[in-house]
């Protein structure tokens, strides 16, 4: 059975304080003071303390301004061109450092890795991060590559099917998954009710996982499922424009949860031969405070069996693919055991699940 043999995560070098993120907000969005109030209700009721970004901006003066134009209309508004320059500029070296703490160990070395996974929805290029990385960690040319692109929040999990997968099929396959994202620097200055939330909820960061077969690991991977609700299509979306990708996040996509995601969990853990009561951990994606509250009315959890996610979302914000790996890595380092269910939600609106258990020693 493939076992995740290691995690490792990294964050940006700017840590900007949510309030700090408000009071750029207000002055970009140009609100009055009503609206100004419900923002600053919004952001004190996110969950969220902390956000990083590749971007110093968003906690600085306007004449300080580095990736935006020092005026409070932005303009000159930053073009897809821009961001994808700052994309290729940093995303790399972000996953360097992810990659680098999750093969920290001298018996992990970057040797030992057979196929590389490369993961991310906020920029891309031909060739692409996977080619800039096996470059700059000197894997050799031969490694095998894959890039998932533009699949949102729950392509962690994906991706950790398509290394199972390898692992299956390939004794002595060693697989690196890095993800990393620069959601920050997709910001629309339109105070639409999509931009607002995006804004309220998203930061950068990067998280890789190695992947094996054979003896140790932190956890065993028993089974994935997945389905999408195409009821939920056009409450969560992603799409290219000329000066960003732009997020589409409704306001419903927590009672979709709330209504769809229970049967969902029942007939992942029938795929994989449990039920919920054998389920010691659940390892949900922090999309957002409610999303939060909606699988733990639904599956009728106390607010201790989520306070990972919540740690996560209060510290970092939604990060989009990697999020679910930094909780993932915070459960795993407590060592509490068990059986864990990691469930992700993202475009479409689609949901992947992913039953592990601990490794007994």
């Amino acid at each position: 059975m493939t076992k995740i043999i290691s995690i490792g995560t990294a964050v940006p070098g700017y840590k900007h304080q949510q309030m700090d993120i408000r009071h750029f907000m207000e002055g970009v969005f140009a609100l009055d003071p009503v609206e100004r109030r419900k923002l600053a209700y919004l952001y004190q009721h996110s969950g969220i303390d902390n956000r990083y970004s590749v971007i110093p901006d968003y906690s600085l003066p306007p004449a300080a301004w580095q990736f935006y134009s020092p005026e409070e209309s932005l303009e000159p508004f930053p073009d897809i061109s821009k961001r994808m320059d700052w994309y290729k500029r940093y995303a790399a070296g972000l996953s360097v450092a992810a990659i680098n703490n999750c093969l920290q160990d001298q018996c992990l070395r970057q040797e030992c890795v057979t196929h590389l996974i490369t993961v991310s929805c906020t920029g891309m290029s031909a060739p692409g991060l996977d080619v800039e990385l096996v470059e700059l960690l000197g894997f050799p040319r031969s490694t095998k590559r894959s890039s998932i692109n533009f699949m949102g929040c729950y392509a962690a999990i994906h991706a950790l099917r398509q290394g199972d997968q390898i692992c299956r099929a390939e004794r002595d396959a060693r697989v690196l998954i890095v993800c990393t994202e620069l959601c920050t620097l997709h910001f629309q200055k339109t105070p639409s009710p999509d931009n607002i939330a995006a804004s309220l909820l998203f930061g950068d960061g990067s998280a890789a996982v190695l992947l094996g077969n054979g003896e140790g690991g932190l956890a065993t991977i028993r089974d994935f499922y997945a389905e999408f609700l195409p009821s939920g299509k056009k409450d969560m979306c992603w799409e290219i424009t000329p000066y960003g990708f732009a997020m589409t996040l409704s306001g419903y996509i927590p009672e979709l949860i709330r209504a769809d995601f229970r049967p969902l969990v029942d007939r992942a853990l029938e795929n994989a031969g449990w039920v919920a009561a054998q389920v010691d951990d659940w390892c949900i994606h922090p999309g957002g405070k409610r999303i939060l509250q909606a699988v733990a009315h639904c599956l009728d959890l106390p607010d201790a069996q989520l306070e990972d996610a919540y740690g996560v979302l209060r510290e970092f914000g939604n990060m989009s693919s990697p999020t679910v790996l930094f909780v993932l890595s915070r459960m795993l380092a407590k060592g509490t055991g068990g059986k864990t269910l990691m469930a992700a939600f993202g475009p479409g609106l689609c949901i992947e699940t992913c039953c592990l258990e601990a490794v007994v020693s």
